[in-house]
């Protein structure tokens, strides 16, 4: 293969709202932070341990417009994109980078009903329950053994 490949698919939870920026020119930018983890058990203790991972989700125009229409605190997502580096310089002159998901494709994974549960439940529950909500999550384990490679 010649080629390269920059593809990200992750299936997660939404830890804040989808924060929208409008442009002159009519286009929109959204962004929301989504949470992924992976659990597993301590051979040597026995206790079940959750890493969660933060990605920094960046979608376009009408598909952006659609994710702050639908999507709440808590969802879960499918996200499927690319990594983006974007280099900026800070208030203090600094260089900074930020990697994130150019999202270019999404199906919601929570039912309407899910949806308004997360909604009415978030709105009474200090922020730092969201990691509870992440932690029943299960990561998609693929024991496809016949792979080439």
């Amino acid at each position: 293969m010649s080629g390269t490949l920059n593809k990200v698919m992750l299936i997660g939870h939404l830890g804040d709202e989808v924060k929208m920026h409008y442009f002159e020119g009519g286009g929109c930018v959204g962004r929301f932070p989504l949470a992924t983890n992976e659990t597993y058990t301590n051979k040597q203790t026995n206790e079940r341990i959750t890493n969660t991972e933060w990605h920094n989700i960046v979608v376009r125009n009408k598909a952006a417009e659609i994710c702050e229409k639908y999507l709440t605190k808590g969802d879960k997502v499918y996200i499927e994109g690319r990594l983006k580096t974007r280099k900026w310089t800070d208030d203090k002159g600094n260089e900074r980078y930020s990697t994130e998901i150019q999202c270019n494709d999404f199906t919601f994974l929570s039912t309407k009903r899910e949806s308004e549960n997360n909604a009415q439940n978030t709105a009474s529950v200090q922020p730092t329950n969201v990691s509870k909500s992440t932690e029943n999550f299960e990561p998609l384990v693929d024991d496809n053994d016949d792979l080439p490679f």
